[in-house]
């Protein structure tokens, strides 16, 4: 069945109430328009409807700008002449900031998002829905509307969060925090686990840092496995996903938005930024990360302690940081090692 969703939409709002809202002007030409035009809710550019609002603020997307279906845009002046003819501007000197402000009006509560709200035997919530051989722990929490599969086993002091969805044989650590969080089946979630929480989203100013709502969940395929500790972020818009057979290793911290595709391995202690992609089967050692809104090609692997901040092909090898391709990373150490033995500083610190 559908999933009820994680959050309750405010809307609709007019044009001229979110114009209000995000203090952005709505052009002469569409002055009109304005007062009949209603939006019902938020979305990215490459998903939205006419109904939807979206926002432009990378320069990387302006090829989803000109293409998106979205019925008002948030964006910046010098770029109001690239959005579609369909599309309604919504001119602000700040648009990253003005969409912060559009998805607190649309989703007030997402600042707040509930996690449970227990009751009954062994704190599971009257209606949560558990089908057989389920075991919950003692000191263990499922939230309302939850909804757990035979033969899962939720371990001492987790806390499943409302309508969070967990499917069959899953295994759920001690101390593991789920929310806004939906998971296959087979799925280890070691002890210390923390998914669903807020991505680390802020519109920074020099007057402040506004928080940015975040109202996507995150995705966790079959037979994935994380280690404790580690840490996924809930989508901003779109949903954080984890492919299927993935292997996450302990203290791993996974961005909003990030896509992780089938059959990765991911060492301990990885940073992948927020709106990251990885193929399927790509390896990242201990220690490595990558900067946001990069790609990682299929079968690639980043070395320990490297940071790619750039694409990276199917298939490459990388090392260093930042990464470049193995080969040419060996032998610029090699280099740096031949110097250094040749300076022959023999020193000493008298």
């Amino acid at each position: 069945m559908d999933h009820p969703s994680f959050y309750d939409c405010a809307g609709p709002f007019s044009l001229q109430e979110l114009a209000d809202a995000t203090g952005s002007e709505v052009p002469d030409a569409f002055k009109v328009q304005a007062l009949s035009l209603k939006f019902s809710n938020v979305r990215a550019l490459s998903d939205a409807a006419s109904t939807d609002v979206s926002f432009f603020d990378n320069r990387k997307y302006l090829a989803q700008l000109e293409a998106t279906s979205a019925g008002a845009c948030l964006v910046h002046g010098a770029f109001a002449d690239r959005v579609p003819a369909g599309t309604v501007p919504l001119v602000t000197g700040k648009p990253y900031r003005a969409f912060a402000l559009a998805l607190s009006k649309f989703y007030p509560e997402a600042m707040w998002p509930s996690v449970c709200d227990a009751g009954g035997p062994a704190g599971v919530h009257p209606s949560a829905e558990l089908e057989e051989d389920v075991v919950v722990e003692p000191g263990a929490i499922v939230g309302a509307q939850a909804q757990i599969g035979a033969g899962s086993r939720i371990a001492a002091g987790a806390v499943i969060g409302r309508r969070v969805s967990i499917g069959r044989n899953c295994y759920v650590g001690a101390l593991a925090s789920l929310q806004h969080t939906l998971i296959g089946d087979r799925v280890i979630i070691h002890a210390g686990a923390r998914l669903g929480q807020d991505g680390f989203g802020f519109a920074m100013d020099r007057i402040g840092h506004l928080k940015v709502p975040q109202i996507g969940r995150v995705v966790v395929q079959n037979d994935v496995e994380i280690g404790a500790n580690s840490t996924i972020d809930r989508g901003a818009l779109k949903d954080t996903i984890i492919g299927e057979g993935t292997k996450i290793d302990n203290l791993v911290q996974i961005g909003h938005n990030v896509v992780i595709g089938r059959h990765c391995v991911i060492v301990a202690h990885t940073g992948i930024s927020g709106s990251t992609q990885l193929g399927d089967f790509v390896v990242m050692g201990g220690q490595s990360g990558t900067v946001g809104h990069i790609s990682i090609g299929s079968g690639a692997q980043i070395a320990g302690a490297s940071h790619p901040k750039e694409d990276v092909p199917a298939g490459a090898r990388v090392g260093g940081t930042p990464a470049r391709p193995l080969r040419q990373w060996g032998r610029e150490l090699a280099i740096l090692a031949k110097l250094a033995k040749g300076s022959g500083d023999g020193g000493g610190d008298g």
